[in-house]
């Protein structure tokens, strides 16, 4: 069966991006131009993104002329923001850098529009005046769109679901080069598949989403020493089962190196974080949190009543570029025996190289969903794993891999996409169903295959 339509010749020379130049308003780059390598750096570091050519939109329309012209010369085109969640193999031709769409609108009554390149951190500040608070991630500094498309799993989720869930309407140039607005009635199919699914039906301009009412939490991250890993984490499971749907919490495994910004009581050791944010009444929150305060000797405690300005504390996420690797998975249950195994792989003694092995607790609102149907197909996943390392530790992927498999007696459903870090897993991310709508999609709005990331559940 053909997928997609005859493409154009893909023979593309350097001077015909001078063509692409002459109609957008935006920088378009070569490698070898002086803006090059300052357009197209990632925030991972470790990833090798180098397109053919990179246009930095400054507009909507830019990014209409980019899919046209990528539909004309038959080439490849992949949105980028923050780089966060880049994918070499999706990154060779056409690279759209979306930073300079930077519309951020908070509107008093509850909802925000914001444009492609806009961070977590802007909105954050922006909604804080009114007690507002959007559904970021575990850290402000990732990018609104390419996190809210992935579903969007944040440190709020058991309490109000998913970032997605909260989407009123997505601007985007579909892969046929045209801009279009996606709302519950227009165009439903790109409202559902957008949401979930990623990049693969077009490059997302503008995207609109309602704020809950949230000034305060009550959370933060509470240390421990790395071998008291087993007795804290076997206790918080069971404490965790009690959890109501006001608390969100998860922990993880860290290996800091002593440098700025590690408090000394965490550098060069093995230690425990669990993070908890609790989005009720703050005396009931801090009440419940008592019993794990008493699990073992306390390292460092930055658990309180803060102001939703400070959620990035909760899980203490780099800010600065790293070089790094990521892998992950979904699981249907973390019992005793599970914890077992990972940490005979990962926890204290183990000789495990990796900065984080990080398990969260879903359920809540995660797995109900939003009034709108969308393409994320998680929703029945009881707890997410997620290991992250520094690129040029030698082993440590491999070693990575070995707790994967370690875990696979608790590993089943689909994939989160935010946590999909191989092009060709992106299919694992989606049931049957979901699939289906996604490619009738891609074949309506993206003919060409033009989309990059959109063909890895075509091909």
């Amino acid at each position: 069966m053909t997928l997609f339509a005859t493409l154009p010749d893909t023979t593309v020379t350097d001077d015909a991006f001078v063509e692409l130049d002459a109609c957008t308003a935006g920088t378009v780059a070569l490698p070898g131009d002086p803006a090059y390598d300052g357009l197209v750096s990632p925030w991972n570091v470790a990833i090798p993104v180098r397109p053919a050519a990179v246009l930095a939109a400054e507009t909507a329309q830019d990014v209409v002329e980019a899919v046209n012209f990528a539909n004309r010369h038959g080439l490849r085109v992949t949105p980028q923001a923050t780089g966060h969640g880049p994918m070499a193999e999706l990154t060779r031709e056409l690279l759209v850098v979306t930073k300079g769409l930077d519309e951020c609108v908070v509107h008093p009554e509850g909802w925000a529009r914001v444009g492609a390149g806009v961070k977590w951190i802007r909105v954050v500040e922006a909604a804080a005046p009114h007690g507002l608070a959007p559904l970021s991630g575990s850290i402000t500094d990732v990018g609104v769109v390419g996190y809210t498309t992935g579903g969007g799993l944040g440190p709020m989720a058991r309490t109000y679901g998913l970032a997605a869930d909260k989407v009123r309407a997505i601007e985007v140039v579909t892969g046929d080069g045209v801009l279009r607005r996606a709302t519950p009635t227009d165009h439903p199919d790109l409202f559902y598949g957008l949401r979930g699914g990623k990049g693969m039906l077009g490059i997302v301009t503008a995207i609109e989403f309602d704020l809950v009412h949230q000034p305060t939490f009550y959370g933060g991250s509470l240390w421990f020493d790395g071998s008291d890993a087993a007795t804290v984490i076997k206790r918080w499971l069971r404490w965790s089962h009690d959890l109501p749907e006001l608390g969100t919490t998860s922990i993880a495994l860290f290996q800091l190196p002593a440098m700025p910004g590690v408090p000394p009581q965490l550098a060069d050791r093995m230690s425990l974080s669990v993070r908890y944010v609790w989005t009720g009444d703050s005396e009931e929150g801090e009440r419940r949190f008592a019993e794990i305060r008493g699990l073992a000797p306390i390292l460092l405690d930055d658990v309180a009543l803060k102001p939703y300005t400070a959620i990035d504390s909760v899980h203490t996420d780099p800010l600065d570029p790293m070089p790094v690797y990521e892998a992950a998975s979904v699981l249907t249950d973390f019992p005793a025996e599970a914890v077992d195994a990972l940490l005979a792989q990962a926890g204290s003694g183990s000789g495990s190289p990796q900065v984080l092995v990080e398990v969260r607790q879903l359920g809540g609102a995660f797995t109900r969903g939003g009034e709108h149907e969308s393409a994320f197909s998680s929703r029945d996943a009881a707890w997410s794993l997620l290991i992250v390392g520094i690129a040029d530790v030698p082993g440590g992927e491999s070693h990575a891999e070995a707790i994967l498999r370690a875990m696979e007696p608790w590993t089943g459903g689909h994939r989160l996409p935010n946590f999909t870090f191989d092009p060709e897993n992106y299919v694992d991310a989606y049931d049957e169903a979901a699939l289906a709508r996604l490619r009738a999609a891609i074949r309506t709005y993206d003919p060409y295959g033009v989309m990059a990331i959109g063909r890895t559940i075509m091909d």
